[in-house]
């Protein structure tokens, strides 16, 4: 790219650039790790269209910051984030489950960063990454289907005609006897749910590895929320006599060797932290029953305490690497003397 007549990045530009870095970074370290422990033949190839494919896009952003004089972050790296002598952490099924997730959740930050941003050259690049990983979520959910293992949403029965809603319990009754849920509630809660499942192990893996204290006493306690989130999110279906999905918990190695940095598995954990912040607002949004939109208020905050205290741990060990920011006009009128 050649910034020969453009106009600078605006600030939501930079945002979207610099956050896709440091998530590019980590991956990096989590695939490369992964695929040199994959034993799947069929998944081998997948870990490793994925790695390819953050590594091309850690090229493309370097060239933009350096392009745009700006600092190319520190981020992650595998001399210094991951141990590949140790040993397996996570089985390929799980890994295959991990991409997959982590391709939707790409769908959605690559969706908002084309609509954030403006100059054509970065509107097109972030474009080439929503197909790209439109590709990867593809090859990876025909994989899952392939083997067995994709779990779908639930099923619900076909509507013969239309109807309209005539009681106001529909959305305002919080107690008593609740209406069955509406599809856009059992899609969330369904997704909500496999997000934390899959949260939950990645976490249990992090915690067996671990090496700070601190880091330890955190990771144990996100495996609790993740399994109380999960608990609710299931009950809610299981009132609507709907399926639960399984869980990834049994696909943790007993590994205990360090394997990741801490520094990479916290910035991977506050990562989840955030999505889960993100999501259940989504979920609050269109869920028109009352009791369940209190019941994501409540998480919500609980998970932004629990947000909290990573942050503090990160700050702590210097490991939070600050994001661009606007400048501190107070600081600068007293900076010379």
């Amino acid at each position: 790219m050649s910034n020969v007549g453009q106009v600078r990045l605006t600030s939501s530009e930079i945002a979207q650039l610099w956050a896709q870095y440091m998530n590019d970074s980590g991956s990096i370290c989590m695939l490369t790790f992964f695929l040199e422990k994959a034993e799947d033949e069929e998944i081998k190839p997948i870990i490793d269209h994925a790695l390819n494919i953050s590594k091309s896009h850690i090229d493309k952003l370097t060239s933009i910051f350096k392009e745009e004089k700006q600092v190319v972050p520190d981020g992650f790296s595998v001399g210094t984030d991951v141990n590949l002598q140790a040993p397996r952490l996570y089985s390929d099924t799980y890994v295959l489950q991990f991409i997959h997730t982590m391709s939707k959740i790409g769908l959605t930050n690559y969706s908002a960063a084309v609509a954030s941003t403006t100059r054509a050259d970065i509107t097109d690049y972030f474009m080439e990454c929503m197909t790209e990983t439109m590709e990867l979520y593809k090859i990876s959910k025909e994989l899952l289907l392939a083997k067995g293992i994709y779990i779908r949403s639930p099923y619900l029965p076909n509507q013969t005609d239309v109807d309209y809603v005539k009681k106001q319990g529909f959305v305002l009754d919080v107690i008593g006897e609740k209406r069955p849920l509406v599809a856009s509630e059992v899609s969330n809660l369904f997704a909500n749910h496999q997000r934390n499942a899959l949260g939950e192990a990645t976490i249990t893996g992090f915690s067996q590895v671990a090496q700070s204290k601190d880091v330890k006493q955190f990771l144990v306690k996100g495996i609790g929320i993740a399994q109380k989130h999960t608990r609710l999110f299931g009950d809610k279906l299981t009132e609507s006599n709907l399926p639960i999905p399984s869980t990834w918990a049994a696909e943790v190695t007993e590994s205990t060797s360090t394997t990741f940095s801490d520094k990479l598995m916290m910035f991977f954990t506050s990562g989840m932290i955030s999505l889960s912040v993100g999501y259940y607002g989504t979920a609050i949004a269109q869920s028109p029953r009352g009791d369940i939109g209190v019941m994501y208020n409540r998480l919500s905050v609980e998970v932004q305490l629990y947000s909290e205290d990573g942050a503090n741990i990160m700050i702590k060990n210097g490991w939070m690497e600050q994001p661009p920011m606007a400048a501190d006009r107070d600081e600068l009128v007293w900076k010379k003397k």
